[in-house]
Formats: C-alpha cells, structure tokens, sequence
C-alpha cells in the first residue's frame, strides 16, 4: 500500500511497473564550443555534443547516446553543468533526459583539486515504445581521460 501511495504522490499510477535503471556511458567530445573569461580567477563555459553506447541492462543495452551540454566551471572551485541526453534504441525508439550536475572540487591528493560532479536527472519525453515514459534519479559524471567523461545514472522509470 505504501509504495502505491508513492507512485501516485510521484504522478505514477500505482498499476504501472517500476522499473530499476542503471546505465553508464563513457561520452566522447564530438563538437565544442568554449569561451575562457579574460579575467582571473579561471573561468570558462562549453557547450558540447558528445556521443557514446550505453552499458546497461535490458532494453538500454547498446544503446546510442548524443549529449548536448552546457558546463560553466571554475577549475578547482566549482561549477555547474546541465543539459539533455538522447538515448537511441536500436529499434530507432528515443527517449530525452534532462539532466544538471553542481561540480565541487574538493582537496586530493598531493594538493590537486578533486572533482564532485554529482546531480539529477529526468525523463522529459521519448518516442515509440519510450512514449510517455517517466522516471528520475541521481547522476554522476567522472572523467576516464582529459577529454571524455563516464555519465552514470541510477534511478527508477515506468513505461505506460
């Protein structure tokens, strides 16, 4: 009874199946656009597109997914990330994510900053058999080079 009661609180009709997701990509850069501020401290904005296969489990295994991003970092102190992630099937189905992230940089080893880049993330629409699809959970993004970045999301959707 409880769990019904949270998914009708979430907007969920309780007859709907929840559904575990944990999915990971590692996103490389395949467009950008960044502008460095003039002015200290450092500061910059990028905006970039950037493509990986998902790693996942049932129906997101293998499937394709384009970024489109926008980060505003100040290196070793903070910044703020958000943007929108197309999953593709391979049945050509598609569902959206909006995601945001807040990077904190804590201190590390040997005196570098360490990156937190952890936040939320939502489905906002899909096609085909995505089509009404609903669901939310947290996000974490960790570099694996200088240029590519493993985005982790974990959380729960329901297809109607």
């Amino acid at each position: 009874m409880l769990s019904g009661c949270l998914l009708l609180a979430a907007g969920l009709p309780a007859a709907e199946a929840l559904e575990s997701l944990r999915l990971q990509a590692v996103m490389t850069p395949r467009e950008a656009i960044r502008y460095d501020f003039p002015a200290p401290p450092q500061h910059f904005v990028l905006l970039v597109r950037r493509t990986g296969t998902v790693e996942g489990s049932g129906i997101w295994q293998g499937a394709q997914a384009v970024e489109y991003g926008m980060h505003d970092i100040r290196p070793g102190d903070e910044g703020v990330a958000r943007g929108y992630l197309v999953l593709t099937l391979a049945s050509g189905d598609q569902a959206f994510i909006q995601w945001q992230v807040q990077a904190t940089f804590v201190p590390g080893p040997e005196g570098k900053p360490k990156l937190l880049d952890n936040g939320v993330w939502r489905f906002v629409g899909g096609t085909g058999s995505l089509s009404g699809i609903k669901g939310a959970g947290i996000l974490h993004i960790k570099p694996v080079s200088k240029t590519d970045r493993r985005f982790l999301f974990e959380g729960h959707y329901v297809l109607p």
